[in-house]
């Protein structure tokens, strides 16, 4: 599956637009995450574990997006985007998303 963040993929021509494709996870921090956060906070610099979390949910995010595309028989993603928020104060949100295409080489 291609997948790019632009309007065209250069060498390819779009035949056909099959719809928005998206991927969405919601992941909790935890209890033992929001003390290390806190501590860390305190001093500064980056919390690993958050890093760690939200790089997992990204992939996790554009594998179900190229799954949702994969069901609507497209062989690309178009204009992919990620958009992240909080839900409560322990939890995060990630969305890939772009529109579903198929492309034929030229």
């Amino acid at each position: 599956m291609l997948v790019v963040t632009t309007e065209k993929i250069e060498g390819y021509k779009i035949v056909e637009v099959k719809g928005p494709a998206f991927g969405l996870i919601v992941r909790s921090r935890g209890l033992g995450g929001d003390i290390m956060a806190g501590l860390k906070g305190l001093v500064g610099g980056e919390i690993k574990q958050y890093t760690a979390m939200l790089e997992d949910s990204r992939k996790e995010a554009m594998d179900r997006m190229i799954n949702n595309a994969h069901q609507m028989n497209a062989n690309a993603i178009i204009m992919m985007r990620f958009d992240s928020g909080e839900i409560g104060q322990n939890m995060s949100e990630i969305v890939a998303y772009g529109t579903a295409v198929v492309v034929e080489k030229l």
